[in-house]
């Protein structure tokens, strides 16, 4: 006979039996949903498209390419395979040196090598997850406290909190000035915290912006300095979407604010990278954690080992980054490829009145939905959610699961699909925000009309068809 909740809840850990690893969010549920209704073009043509995974498949033909033309990279070719017994065999927490090399270097290619990068300052990790717990570890002890300016990728509330015990403050921002990070928000957020007697060890950025896709200005960034060094609180500075800026303005490291524009006590700056985004390599599990304090790159490397990357990666990972001209193509073409899916997105979109906020980075889309929304509520928000994932089947993010105070954005992921998914996704999107707004008491019927037609009718003709949805003017409700 099995035990009772109780007894179970009894004989393990806390952190066994609680909920800190955040999945009781909207974030993941639409995951789960996908997951067990998964789309496919030909398999599977009803079921919900994943548009909630920030993976960057745009320019996977590239590394491809560069894989078949360097077979001596892996250990595991024939071409290879007389380095399988050096690298397979163990090695030290520090890492491959020609890996830290080769990231070193391409972390200071990515920032137009306008900033160089210590490869001894260079700390492996399973991953910018497994970076940011390493970091809270360092910093903080259980209670403390980092300031996070909203809205803020959902996964910090795993990555920072859960086995670590600190804590996380938001930072409002506001749409009214583009979410920008402000002065006043933050000395707000550090005085509540004050008040409430938390100890605020530090502040959490990302640059550029998961899910606004939007980059921190060298005088904001040079504001923040200022207010870390004041306050005496460290700087943690998440940028692990660097390479994928691909339009104006630039992005501007924070290693860049501290070597020109400001003095300050550099032992508060750590930086957190990965290869997750800018190459496309999630399933490599390549973290970095990058600090100017010489305890923490110590003490990092010592909590490194519990999630290295394997050394048949960074064999493979040194090979490829130490290719300029690979690297210097694949940086290009991926910012060309980013651009034009999201100047086709954002355009597609306006045609029937959706808005996102403007942006230049990232692999997504910071989507306007506030009037698709009965009420503007929170609940109200997670109402339209509901319909978008269960019925319309596409797998966005609402923006309270992203701390937003604001209701009505949804994180829409655009770099994950192919040419002929995203297509799919749109033509459901249109759809449905026209029967939503056109015929307002049959916008339950929506999906078996877009059932009929993509079953009947090829999704290229459907798309250009005079009578399509996409076609028709937008009535928009009054």
């Amino acid at each position: 006979m099995g035990l009772s909740l109780r007894n179970q809840q009894q004989l393990l850990s806390k952190i066994a039996t609680g909920n800190g690893h955040g999945e009781d969010s909207p974030y993941f549920d639409g995951w789960k949903a996908y997951e067990n209704d998964p789309y496919h073009p030909i398999d599977n043509l009803q079921g919900v498209i994943q548009m909630g995974l920030a993976e960057n498949q745009l320019s996977f033909g590239l590394v491809e390419k560069w894989i078949l033309n360097n077979p001596k990279a892996s250990i595991c070719t024939a071409e290879g395979v007389n380095q399988f017994r050096d690298i397979a065999l163990f090695q030290d927490y520090h890492g491959l040196p020609e890996f830290r090399n080769a990231v070193a270097k391409f972390m200071g290619r990515v920032r137009g090598n306008r900033v160089t990068f210590d490869p001894d300052r260079i700390v492996m990790s399973g991953g910018a997850t497994g970076a940011h717990e390493t970091i809270a570890f360092c910093l903080a002890d259980p209670g403390d406290a980092f300031l996070v300016p909203v809205p803020y990728y959902p996964g910090f509330d795993r990555d920072l909190r859960w086995r670590t015990g600190t804590q996380l403050i938001p930072v409002a921002c506001e749409s009214s000035n583009d979410f920008k990070v402000t002065i006043e928000a933050l000395n707000a957020a550090y005085e509540k915290a004050q008040e409430d007697n938390i100890r605020v060890k530090g502040l959490l950025i990302t640059n550029p912006s998961n899910p606004l896709g939007t980059v921190l200005d060298r005088e904001t960034l040079t504001s923040i300095v200022s207010f870390i060094n004041e306050k005496s609180i460290h700087l943690v500075c998440d940028e692990i979407y660097a390479a994928t800026v691909f339009s104006q303005p630039d992005f501007i490291s924070i290693a860049e604010v501290i070597e020109d524009d400001i003095e300050c006590n550099r032992d508060l700056i750590h930086i957190v990278y990965s290869l997750s985004k800018d190459m496309g390599f999630p399933g490599f599990r390549v973290g970095i954690v990058y600090s100017y304090n010489d305890a923490v790159v110590n003490c990092a490397r010592k909590m490194s080992s519990f999630g290295l990357v394997s050394s048949q990666t960074q064999h493979l990972i040194a090979s490829m980054l130490s290719d300029d001209e690979f690297v210097n193509e694949f940086i290009s073409e991926s910012a060309k490829s980013l651009e034009k899916r999201h100047n086709y997105f954002t355009s597609e979109l306006e045609k029937v009145g959706i808005s996102c906020l403007k942006s230049n980075a990232g692999l997504f889309l910071w989507m306007d939905l506030h009037k698709l929304l009965k009420e503007q509520t929170t609940e109200a928000e997670m109402t339209l959610w509901r319909v978008i994932i269960n019925e319309v089947k596409l797998n966005v993010s609402p923006g309270s699961s992203f701390h937003c105070p604001e209701p009505g954005w949804f994180r829409v992921c655009i770099a994950n699909m192919d040419d002929k998914t995203m297509k799919a996704a749109l033509t459901r999107i249109r759809i449905f925000v026209n029967k939503e707004l056109v015929v307002p008491t049959k916008k339950r019927c929506w999906q078996n009309n877009l059932s009929l037609r993509l079953s009947s009718t090829r999704l290229d003709d459907f798309m250009m068809s005079p009578h399509s949805p996409m076609q028709s003017p937008l009535v928009r409700a009054t």
